[in-house]
């Protein structure tokens, strides 16, 4: 409920034109897009944000520090820069030079993302580190003492993926690479479950950015292929099957295009759904304003309608965060464990 009482609340009061006119389009690419400032809440047409630091390098006038309040919402420019309201660099910062041209600076800033980021990052390094300073005080304690509450709960859960995820998916060196695997299921998680949060620091859409999830997905890429046996590259390569296979290279372009797509569908399938969930639930909370011109009790029916979906999307979006944050994970495991096949005759010996 709180969700969609936010939602409603800065939809109605974030848009002057009637009901009928809202851009529906406009409001979720508002909502789910990257800003300068943390948007809070919009109250009688008074916009309520945190401005974030805007670290630029002109072409003309070198470095610049300064709040993003100085654009006023985007509507004012601060020493040649302003945020671009339409054409290429709609949303970004541009600079105007002193002949006119509009260009893009070298953009160093803390915008929403970036600083959703840093937040995400410090709280998955408190949850390690608390556990962590637990197991160690444990030492030189009798086994029976065991972990309870939130520790139980995260030994519980880290348990079950190495057992049941990156141990089966990679092998014998699975360890080598179980702290990666870790990091990156909790790193989602922890994000996809702010994003969640209609309410600062919750809200930002971090793993719905297509950004964060090419970054991701490359540092898998270079993992699989960095630590790749010479067998995984032979049979790239040089595959066991038929010569009119390799020669000409038929087999050994599809595998190579497949070390591509591989990490490709690891980026747009996080993205895609996460964005997607957002999507969803500012589309039904916009039927709200829609259903305005169905009269008193159509768009009462309708509003009830879009609370009650809303909700119901909330808590699928819940079972989503996990799932979303598990197949990434056991997706990199099973290319990771691709990589780490050995020669035939040594895999029979073994």
């Amino acid at each position: 409920m709180l969700i969609c009482s936010v939602l409603v609340v800065d939809a109605q009061n974030s848009h002057e034109a009637p009901a009928e006119e809202l851009d529906v389009n406009a409001m979720i690419l508002e909502h789910v897009g990257d800003a300068y400032d943390w948007h809070i809440t919009s109250f009688n047409h008074t916009h309520i944000s945190i401005p974030l630091p805007v670290i630029v390098k002109s072409e003309e006038g070198g470095w610049h520090l300064f709040s993003s309040a100085r654009f006023h919402h985007g509507h004012e420019s601060y020493h040649g820069f302003s945020i671009a309201q339409d054409g290429d660099y709609k949303g970004k910062i541009v600079e105007t030079l002193a002949n006119g041209e509009i260009v893009r600076p070298w953009d160093f800033s803390l915008t929403k993302n970036a600083v959703a980021l840093l937040m995400s990052s410090i709280i998955l390094i408190i949850l390690v580190l608390s556990c962590a300073g637990w197991y160690k005080k444990r030492l030189g304690k009798p086994e029976e003492s065991s972990p309870k509450g939130f520790v139980a709960f995260m030994e519980l859960l880290i348990m079950s993926l190495v057992d049941d995820v990156i141990k089966p998916c990679i092998g014998k060196n699975y360890a080598r690479y179980t702290p990666y695997l870790l990091t990156v299921f909790f790193f989602i998680i922890i994000n996809n479950l702010i994003g969640l949060i209609p309410v600062f620091p919750g809200g930002a859409n971090v793993t719905g950015n297509i950004a964060i999830t090419f970054t991701l997905a490359v540092f898998t890429f270079v993992i699989v292929n960095v630590f790749g046996t010479k067998e995984y590259w032979k049979e790239i390569f040089w595959p066991d099957v038929p010569v009119w296979l390799k020669i000409p290279p038929i087999i050994p372009v599809i595998e190579l295009i497949g070390i591509f797509t591989k990490p490709f569908a690891l980026m747009v399938r996080l993205f895609a759904n996460i964005l997607a969930g957002h999507s969803i639930v500012l589309g039904l909370v916009s039927i709200v304003f829609l259903t305005v011109s169905m009269g008193t009790l159509g768009n009462t029916l309708m509003s009830a309608f879009s609370v009650v979906m809303t909700v119901f999307i909330d808590f699928i979006e819940l079972l989503v965060a996990y799932v979303q944050a598990y197949v990434f994970t056991m997706l990199s495991a099973v290319f990771i464990g691709l990589a780490q096949i050995e020669p035939h005759h040594k895999a029979v010996e073994n």
